[in-house]
């Protein structure tokens, strides 16, 4: 029988509903048969209710929530597709990394790395041949990503329990100041890189034009317009990351590599805000570098630990929002899968007081990722996700007992329809995907 006419005989017998596509990730529990994951053919396909292929795994920890993102990524590299891990806060990627022959960059005290999270990326190349309509397309894509990243950053900061404000005013300052530091105000040719710093300096002495441009009737006015503005970047510049991104980019990375990845292990010492503003600057940056794609390159963003960055306030929540649109690039043009990667639900809600405009922000950013795994959790993590994603009564159990019997278990949620899918990692898969080293040595 055809698998359409066996339901007539045998209702309760499910049928495989995704096509045998992409990386095959185990089994589908419900049909005995093979569960494979396909983001972009998803997307591709009419069939199926997905329109872009972002992930959103939620699990406890050790429910087999890092092996399931490793193997996919591992599966997925021989359709085409490479692995950029934007930040590894635990290292749990080396492994993975150094068996396709590929170093992680490590960044922290003491590191030799350096990201510009104000580079240009390849937007800024060839400047000089554009036509003036396209340099000012491209003008405004640079320009726009890197106030987000400032805005971030300011509002990062807090002044007593309150986030640093960024408002218009510090928007057209800080957009005029970086016009100026590039050349782009002067109509150069060739537009020069900034840095964190340089700016920081501008704004501390401000040039007449700055002071007239951007509408202030003195140059005293201006800094005291701009004081909080100026504190807030300076923690970058004078704080704990001092020297991390406030200069300009010294690797060179090989994107043809199947995986790259930035570790940022030797950071969690320095606190979960520290490392919730390196993924800020560091994602920043990614996006910059992922801006115009090559014919058919496609990618796997892997944000891990992403709760750090929306921790930070709305505008961090607003810069995660931007990379996760990223994925719009179109499958043979260049796009990406971005991959978030958290604990439970309130880590998004974690963004800001219940109703406030940062928790809002974070948890519509559900809506940008059609397809959600949910691994192994408590009663009460399970009851938020009802909350949010409306699994009901039976996916609720499902999360909270059959989930948690073996790692690697989980719901796949692939646009209003959920599997249950059980990961099926090869020996060596095993081998590269374990992450409790520390805890074995430690006990031993």
């Amino acid at each position: 029988m055809t698998s359409d006419q066996a339901p007539v005989f045998w209702p309760f017998i499910k049928a495989p509903a995704l096509p045998p596509t992409g990386a095959q990730m185990g089994i589908d529990e419900g049909s005995g048969g093979s569960f494979y994951c396909d983001p972009f053919g998803w997307v591709l396909n009419d069939a199926i209710p997905v329109t872009n292929p972002n992930i959103f795994y939620f699990a406890k920890p050790g429910t087999g929530k890092s092996a399931t993102v490793k193997a996919f990524c591992g599966r997925m590299m021989p359709f085409g597709y490479r692995t950029l891990i934007l930040g590894d806060p635990k290292d749990e990627y080396e492994p993975l990394c150094r068996f396709y022959g590929v170093e992680p960059f490590a960044i922290g005290p003491g590191m030799r790395t350096r990201i510009n999270p104000l580079a240009m990326g390849p937007l800024g190349q060839g400047w000089d041949d554009l036509p003036a309509a396209e340099a000012r397309r491209r003008a405004t894509i640079i320009f726009g990503r890197w106030l987000t990243l400032v805005r971030g950053l300011v509002g990062s900061m807090r002044i007593g329990t309150s986030h640093v404000p960024f408002g218009p005013t510090d928007a057209d300052v800080v957009q005029t100041a970086l016009e100026a530091l590039t050349g782009y105000s002067e109509g150069t040719t060739t537009l020069r890189e900034t840095t964190i710093p340089h700016l920081w300096h501008l704004l501390h002495n401000p040039t007449n034009d700055l002071v007239n441009t951007s509408r202030h009737a003195s140059r005293q006015q201006f800094l005291d317009h701009t004081r909080t503005l100026r504190d807030a970047l300076g923690q970058l510049v004078k704080g704990v990351l001092a020297g991390l991104f406030d200069d300009h980019t010294n690797i060179e990375i090989d994107w043809r590599a199947p995986i790259q990845s930035l570790s940022l292990s030797r950071l969690d010492d320095l606190g979960d805000e520290a490392v919730g503003i390196a993924l800020l600057c560091l994602n920043s940056w990614g996006r910059g570098m992922r801006e115009t794609a090559e014919p058919g390159d496609l990618r796997i963003v892997v944000r891990d630990e992403s709760w750090r960055q929306l921790r930070l306030g709305p505008e961090a929540v607003k810069s995660f929002d931007a990379d996760l649109r990223l994925s719009r690039g179109m499958a043979g043009r260049g796009g990406d899968i971005q991959f978030a990667i958290a604990h439970k639900p309130s880590d998004l809600l974690a963004a800001g007081d219940a109703g406030s405009q940062a928790a809002t922000i974070a948890k519509d950013l559900l809506d940008l990722a059609d397809v959600k795994i949910l691994g192994g959790q408590n009663p009460k993590v399970a009851r938020e996700l009802d909350s949010m994603l409306g699994l009901g009564a039976i996916a609720q159990d499902l999360v909270t007992g059959w989930a948690r019997q073996v790692k690697g278990r989980a719901l796949w949620s692939v646009g209003e329809t959920t599997y249950k899918v059980q990961t099926v990692l090869h020996p060596l898969e095993q081998k590269l995907t374990w992450t409790n080293q520390a805890l074995e040595t430690a006990a031993s």
